[in-house]
């Protein structure tokens, strides 16, 4: 069965979106709300690496319905570095991010391309429907400054050995707003806000066996990175 996107889950659903926002896009056609945008749904997207964000423009340069913001969100105002690493690029204040964990990538201190950092408040508008969060690593601190409480929300939560530094906080965040996981993927969790979809018993049982899927996985990977590290010189 072929995997379904974000966009077609809910419109299987009959969920109405009029907003949808993304942070941390990389390359548009990969991007988490693509289907939505063509489609003429209004998208507020986030993306601070300056060649994604060349990608970005030249792709989406006919459609009026996109506000591009080429900075990256934080905790705070300011700047960082961005760490190159294609599609797992990272901001250089993160100890735990998928290249570090799944790769063993190391960044030099003085490497990065310098970005602009701002609060998710300054660019939430209270309006968003969908928001997709895949920043390596700094997923929390976008759902921390978040004024919206959209309909539904997708993390990356995990992937290959790697488990978000900060899945406690975002899971607490989640249950004090209303939300409960609807189904992951090898990548993602995502988050339903209640009343929006009936989660069913067979949802729960997919859920269930993905999360399976996915920790079998994990345990193999840190299995041959042990065995790898001990027969390594």
């Amino acid at each position: 069965m072929a995997k379904q996107s974000l966009y077609h889950r809910l419109a299987r659903h009959n969920i109405p979106v009029e907003h949808v926002a993304e942070v941390g896009v990389y390359h548009p056609k990969t991007s988490n709300v693509y289907e939505f945008i063509v489609r003429g749904t209004r998208a507020t997207l986030v993306e601070p690496d300056p060649e994604a964000v060349a990608l970005i423009q030249k792709e989406f340069r006919r459609f009026k319905n996109v506000t591009l913001h080429p900075v990256a969100l934080y905790d705070r105002k300011g700047e960082a570095r961005l760490i190159p690493k294609a599609s797992s690029s990272f901001l250089n204040f993160l100890e735990t991010t998928p290249a570090m964990v799944n790769d063993g990538f190391s960044p030099d201190d003085t490497e990065g391309i310098p970005v602009k950092t701002v609060t998710f408040d300054e660019i939430d508008d209270g309006q968003i429907d969908v928001l997709s969060i895949d920043v390596e690593g700094a997923e929390w601190f976008v759902l921390k400054h978040a004024i919206s409480r959209p309909k539904v929300i997708s993390v990356e939560t995990h992937g290959g050995m790697y488990v978000n530094p900060y899945l406690e906080e975002i899971l607490d965040w989640m249950r004090q707003n209303g939300y409960t996981v609807w189904y992951k993927t090898d990548s993602d969790t995502v988050f339903v806000k209640e009343g929006t979809v009936r989660v069913s018993l067979l949802d729960r049982l997919k859920l269930l066996f993905k999360e399976m899927v996915l920790s079998l996985k994990r345990h193999r990977k840190r299995l041959k990175h042990r065995i790898k590290t001990l027969w390594t010189p």
